[in-house]
């Protein structure tokens, strides 16, 4: 697991409550995340990884290995 999947993982457990070994390939809805989380979630995650992500392109990422992905291309 890289670094950025285990930090990914505690926000995800502190924040989504997906518990400590979240499954980084399963879809957000489908674990029950509703909008109202992830958007509070992507602000943390943001915080965490000196992202500016904005609520719409939270969109796109279906899973938290998707984020992962994008946050070592992308983050500063």
């Amino acid at each position: 697991m890289s670094s950025t999947q285990e930090r990914l993982q505690k926000l995800a457990d502190e924040h989504l409550g997906l518990g400590p070994n979240p499954d980084f390939s399963a879809q957000l809805a489908d674990a029950g995340v509703s909008s109202v989380d992830a958007v509070a979630f992507f602000k943390e995650v943001n915080q965490a990884f000196n992202l500016s992500l904005q609520a719409e392109e939270c969109l796109q990422f279906k899973t938290l290995q998707l984020l992962a992905d994008y946050i070592d291309a992308n983050a500063g």
